[in-house]
């Protein structure tokens, strides 16, 4: 199969056996979703301490708090308040909820992943399964009382 990939012209894995994929995806999707809610938690404090929001990402973004939200999800669709980003906000829970439950059936905890499984549903619950899951921020905002705009 491998040389029938490589035609599409990105980088493929192929594991040993079964499902491996699967394992792979849910968890970059459990980590892109934690990336998402702790950047907002952090951007709304630094907000609402009176940082400029994309001076703040410029200090991120050459530092260790760099992440997938940082980098593209924020100066994308949080700071333009679009909330456009592309992933909708019910798949990101359906991904999050489903590589919880391997990773029980495996024996092995998330407790932080389920937290954000808690986040993605309170999310949910306020913006709609369609609503964009960088519609995330919108909760932390409100929870802080700013706006994270630029």
């Amino acid at each position: 199969m491998q040389p029938i990939l490589k035609t599409f012209g990105k980088t493929f894995y192929t594991g040993d056996k079964p499902g491996l994929a699967q394992t792979a995806k849910l968890v970059n999707n459990l980590l892109a979703a934690a990336a998402l809610v702790i950047s907002s938690e952090g951007m709304a404090m630094g907000v609402k301490a009176g940082l400029d929001p994309k001076t703040l990402l410029d200090i991120i973004n050459v530092s260790s708090g760099r992440n997938s939200a940082t980098q593209d999800k924020f100066p994308r669709s949080v700071l333009p308040g679009t909330f456009d980003f592309g992933f909708a906000t019910g798949l990101s829970y359906k991904d999050v909820r489903l590589c919880l439950d391997e990773a029980e059936a495996m024996g092995v905890p998330m407790m932080m992943g389920a937290i954000v499984r808690q986040i993605l549903a309170l999310t949910q619950a306020k913006y709609g399964a369609n609503s964009d899951f960088t519609s995330i921020a919108k909760l932390s905002e409100e929870w802080a009382g700013v706006e994270i705009r630029s």
